[in-house]
């Protein structure tokens, strides 16, 4: 029981934060993580969900600042966000979807204060074989996941699989819209606004719109369909 309340109150924290993230995406406003998550020190502090929601949001927690530019972002904010890359260092048998995640958060801090990035490692890319060869659903799945690192300009493995299986993708985006996956096919959307040779009669746009209409009472979902509309503007990063 106790665990399956820390579980309600990391998904209510998640939907919380991605809430404002949708507000600042639409806004176009300086974005603040500083004040959302609490001090905590020692063995037995028990982990704030605002913090634990802002890794499991990755890269994207900061997305309003790389994306948009409206404002450079606070030091503080800098700070919280440093310190979810730090508390969650991945492990050594960790999935490729989380080792990516990780590189991901790294990638970004340095974009924004390489000064404040200190984990460990020297930051290179992990590996994207177990995407070389994969099923086209699979692969939309994936992609799906790790849709914080579908950026204008972005050039890592996983980027350039994507760039190598438009179709694949689009595949993908229609069958998550066709079986209510409204969150994978947000990703795979978002993926689809920055790839070369997509199909015209996918119809992108109509479809963004339409998951948005279905699925954004979940802000994970208006957060990444947004972040889709507002790549198709190809911002540079």
């Amino acid at each position: 029981m106790e665990q399956s309340g820390a579980s309600t109150r990391l998904a209510g924290a998640v939907q919380d934060l991605m809430s404002e993230l949708v507000s600042a995406l639409r806004s176009g406003d300086r974005f603040r993580l500083a004040g959302r998550v609490m001090d905590g020190d020692g063995p037995e502090a028990a982990p704030d969900p605002a913090l634990a929601a802002v890794r499991v949001v990755g890269a994207d927690a900061v997305l309003p600042s790389v994306l948009l530019r409206c404002a450079p972002p606070e030091p503080a904010d800098l700070t919280v966000f440093a310190k979810a890359v730090h508390a969650w260092p991945p492990p050594a048998d960790a999935p490729p979807t989380s080792l990516w995640s990780h590189w991901a958060m790294r990638r970004a801090l340095l974009r924004l204060d390489a000064s404040l990035d200190g984990a460990p490692g020297d930051g290179s890319e992990p590996g994207a074989q177990w995407l070389d060869e994969a099923p086209w659903q699979f692969l939309t799945h994936q992609l799906a996941v790790l849709a914080p690192l579908a950026l204008p300009g972005e050039d890592c493995a996983v980027a350039r699989v994507a760039r190598a299986r438009p179709v694949d993708v689009a595949r993908g985006f229609v069958r998550a819209v066709r079986r209510r996956d409204w969150l994978q096919a947000a990703g795979a959307g978002r993926w689809l606004t920055l790839l070369d040779g997509v199909p015209e009669t996918l119809g992108l746009d109509t479809g963004l719109e339409f998951v948005a209409q279905m699925g954004g009472e979940d802000a994970r979902v208006a957060f990444q369909v947004r972040a889709a509309q507002l790549l198709r503007t190809r911002v540079p990063v």
